[in-house]
């Protein structure tokens, strides 16, 4: 099988958000491979094991995610793809990296792509559903299973806590979620085998593109963190007291009613 996985940059859970001059502050900060795309990397390895082929990570960044790349590699990805925009895309959005992605894939013939159900930092979970629709081939987010038989993918859809069961013909896209599998650590062997497995860079001129064809489609207007959580307040006194104030504070200072 080719077996494809879409991942992303992004930072660390662990990292506090700086915002200067409406802009996020990157300087020094932690990046992780987004958490989502973990279980995409999980589930092709599981599958390029069980029915053979191999596996190529891709991601549409800068050149320090190469380091994410090396990441996904040493968890067991046969190849990786970093697809350069630093210099030609100041401003992209989830159009841009569709349509990079789409001109991409123009010569390759994808049993099985694979990407996170939403990134951690803008969580619009765009990307993978556009590409398929870019790309002409079936796709299911959010899933919980996934099993192949023969050319048929069975797969378990996350719906609001309920389970759908879907069918659908390869090639597929799939979005994956939390409980599909449990994603494994590098190991050191993997490690010291990430540093010898290939990595191709690209840039948006490789794949017959120019700025005006990745242009944004959207505009970010304000980028701001939100307010600071105040302290909780308890209402003492007997429990009519209490509702009374309680309405007189939602009406006159929270003005909620």
């Amino acid at each position: 099988m080719d077996i494809y996985v879409l991942l992303k940059k992004t930072f660390d859970t662990e990292e506090k958000i700086v915002v200067s001059n409406g802009r996020i502050e990157d300087d020094g900060a932690e990046f992780i491979i987004n958490p989502y795309d973990e279980y995409a990397i999980e589930e092709a390895i599981n599958q390029r094991d069980e029915h053979g082929g191999e596996v190529t990570v891709v991601t549409v960044g800068d050149e320090e995610s190469e380091k994410q790349l090396r990441t996904a590699l040493a968890m067991g990805a046969d190849k990786a793809v970093l697809i350069d925009t630093e210099d030609d895309l100041e401003d992209g959005d989830q159009y841009s990296t569709a349509k990079i992605l789409e001109a991409f894939f123009e010569d390759k013939e994808p049993d099985l792509i694979l990407a996170g159900n939403v990134a951690i930092d803008e969580a619009s979970g765009q990307v993978g559903p556009r590409l398929a629709d870019r790309l002409g081939i079936s796709y299911v987010t959010t899933i919980t299973a996934l099993t192949i038989e023969e050319e048929t993918a069975k797969i378990d859809k996350d719906v609001e806590g309920d389970i759908e069961k879907v069918e659908v013909p390869l090639p597929v896209l799939v979005t994956c979620q939390q409980g599909l599998n449990e994603p494994r650590y590098p190991s050191l062997p993997g490690i010291m085998k990430a540093k010898k497995k290939p990595l191709e860079e690209l840039e948006i001129d490789d794949l017959d593109l120019d700025e005006d064809d990745v242009e944004a489609k959207t505009k970010t207007v304000e980028v701001f963190l939100p307010p600071e959580k105040e302290a909780g307040r308890v209402l003492e006194g007997e429990l009519d007291d209490q509702v009374k104030e309680l309405v007189s504070l939602l009406k006159d200072e929270a003005k909620v009613l």
